[in-house]
């Protein structure tokens, strides 16, 4: 074990024991200490959960990646190994950037990743060389290989960039070869993934350009995952710079998800149709496991790199995961859903239904910063509810409710909302009045037809954070929260007349 390792693990279990359980979100990772930024590694193995992340233990700030390392029997209840790589080596000494995990036949796990050095330029300045490289170990210790990198820039296709090229997912077919994807920039620059192919998971070549921005979606192309689901194949990335294309890709740095057809002798990837993974104001770079019983549960960073600077005074830790969350699709669509190991954790049930709102109200029985809460708003004014009335446009109907807003982690001082008009059709999310100290982008919008009248929402609250799952997942929306955990209230409000039911329940950590 270097030096470099043996001080981050000494200064995180000294420094992580001062954090108390409190100061920590129940269901969502945060670092053992200091920085967290993209999940790695993330897979089932010998009987648990692994998720490795990227991470700088010293500081609440983004410095010098290593890998941070948690298990988790239920992909709720985490509980952190040591860190299992650090930037020790002159291929990754300016840092070990994100990968993947796999179990290999001798039992053995292999980490393929991102190594960063330092490399002065012909015009004297320092340029940051991206390799991939492996780590093999047992679940907790961790060896790098010693012919890493394994890959470099000589495998580049034409115009590849060396200064971006990260990020490598890896899989294995069912004939036993192993195959990844790697982000890189093309000539174009802007994003390109690449494919490549091994016998043994240690020799790779590269199989094909899989797919190409082509300056469509934002510039470099981060994080991808590709992946067969329901009968179509899925490729997932976080694209940087992303422009607004109608109300999808409004963060900037955003989440792409295509879905296509996969040319396998080719290595060609047609993509058929785009969509946001998520359009809230946090989520960034999303990585996929297949659970043992063929679920395919994708986590993020629920954070924005444009809002790093919001974070609570005196932080102990920065960053967390999202929810895991259960992937389908349906028409089309990208599905997502808390994963159903949470039901275990509901406790208190409390319903409130066909209740009318006009106006602000709120019930006693329904407060909490750790909930999950399933809310149904009926916008129709009472008429032609029926079969032939569902065939009507939207855009043509007669609402008694023009807006509705559901407030939470509310005080008498401060709140953050989701709202829904249906004038435009536009949900949004929006922490301006949340606390905090930053000027920083606090609400985002995204298009949400309603069904028949109906908005359907599934709302999960753990204590730093809020989750919507909207219309049976259909779409997400994700934001971070630094208001003081005592701002605990819930209310409604209606512009007109609403008809609620809600469905509330607690969030406990007890396993």
């Amino acid at each position: 074990m270097s030096e470099i390792l043996r001080e981050a693990r000494s200064y995180e279990t000294e420094v992580g024991r001062k954090i108390k359980a409190h100061e920590r979100p129940d269901f969502h990772l945060t670092p053992r200490v200091g920085w967290m930024n993209d999940p790695n590694g993330f897979i089932f193995y010998k009987g648990e959960y692994h998720l490795f992340y990227q991470y700088y233990p010293y500081k609440c700030m983004w410095g010098p990646m290593h890998w941070g390392h948690a298990v988790s029997s239920d992909l709720l209840h985490w509980s952190y190994l040591p860190a299992a790589l650090a930037p020790d080596e002159v291929y990754d000494h300016a840092g070990c950037f994100s990968g993947s995990a796999i179990a290999l036949p001798d039992g053995r796990l292999m980490l393929m990743y991102t190594g960063v050095r330092k490399e002065e330029t012909a015009d004297g300045e320092a340029a940051d060389i991206q390799t991939q490289c492996l780590a093999f170990g047992d679940g907790t210790e961790f060896v790098k290989y010693e012919g890493n990198p394994v890959l470099n820039a000589s495998v580049l296709p034409e115009g590849g960039s060396r200064k971006d090229f990260r990020d490598p997912k890896i899989w294995q077919e069912k004939d036993g070869t192993y195959c990844c994807v790697i982000g890189n920039r093309s000539s174009d620059g802007s994003g390109q993934i690449l494919l490549f192919t091994s016998a043994d998971g240690i020799v790779w070549k590269m199989k094909s350009i899989l797919a190409s921005n082509r300056n469509r979606y934002g510039k470099m192309w981060e994080c991808p995952d590709f992946f067969e689901l329901d009968g179509k194949w899925v490729l997932l990335t976080s694209p940087q710079d992303m422009l607004i294309d109608g109300n999808n890709y409004h963060s900037g740095n955003g989440t792409l998800c295509l879905t296509g057809i996969y040319d396998k002798e080719n290595g060609r990837f047609a993509e058929e149709k785009n969509q946001p993974i998520d359009s809230g104001l946090d989520f960034y770079a999303t990585q996929t496991t297949l659970a043992p019983d063929g679920r395919r549960i994708m986590i993020g960073w629920m954070q924005n790199w444009d809002s790093v600077s919001l974070r609570m005074p005196d932080a102990k830790w920065f960053g967390q995961m999202s929810l895991p969350r259960e992937l389908s699709l349906k028409d089309g669509v990208l599905i997502q859903k808390p994963v159903c190991e949470i039901d275990a954790c509901r406790t208190n049930e409390v319903i409130y239904e066909n209740e009318r709102i006009s106006g602000r109200k709120s019930f006693p029985e329904l407060n909490g910063r750790k909930a999950d809460i399933e809310l149904t708003v009926n916008f129709k004014d009472g008429e032609g509810a029926g079969t032939g009335e569902a065939q009507k446009d939207e855009s043509d109907r007669e609402y008694a409710c023009r807006r509705f807003e559901f407030r939470f982690a509310e005080d008498s001082c401060y709140y953050s909302s989701i709202s829904y008009t249906t004038e435009d059709s536009m949900l949004r999310i929006d922490r301006t009045f949340s606390g905090s100290r930053r000027d920083v982008i606090h609400h985002r919008k995204c298009r949400t037809p309603l069904q028949n009248g109906i908005l359907k929402l599934r709302i999960i609250l753990d204590l730093y954070s809020v989750e919507v799952f909207v219309n049976d997942g259909s779409q997400t929306v994700s934001a971070v929260l630094y208001t003081d955990p005592s701002a605990n209230q819930i209310s409604f409000s209606a512009d007109g007349e609403a008809v609620i039911d809600v469905r509330k329940y607690n969030l406990t950590a007890d396993e």
